[in-house]
């Protein structure tokens, strides 16, 4: 799946935006000053994605990537 059919796919299922999850990781207290706190690692991000939105590994891979600034909303 491209990088783009993973966030249709997460907008269809949660309704959200990836700069929705940026503030949602920012009230979570994972971002700060707009960049990805350097404690923070993948697990903790598909852990809270699978509790709070029941999203899968590469779906919350997806969202981390974008948190972590490896991909953006236009990457392919």
């Amino acid at each position: 799946m491209s990088f783009q059919g993973y966030l249709k796919s997460i907008k269809a299922k949660t309704g959200k935006e990836p700069q929705d999850f940026r503030q949602l990781a920012k009230e979570k207290g994972f971002i700060t000053e707009g960049v990805l706190k350097t404690d923070v690692k993948a697990g903790d991000i598909t852990k809270w994605l699978a509790e709070d939105f029941s999203l899968g590994h590469g779906h919350a891979m997806a969202i981390y990537a974008l948190l972590k600034g490896l991909k953006d909303e236009h990457s392919e």
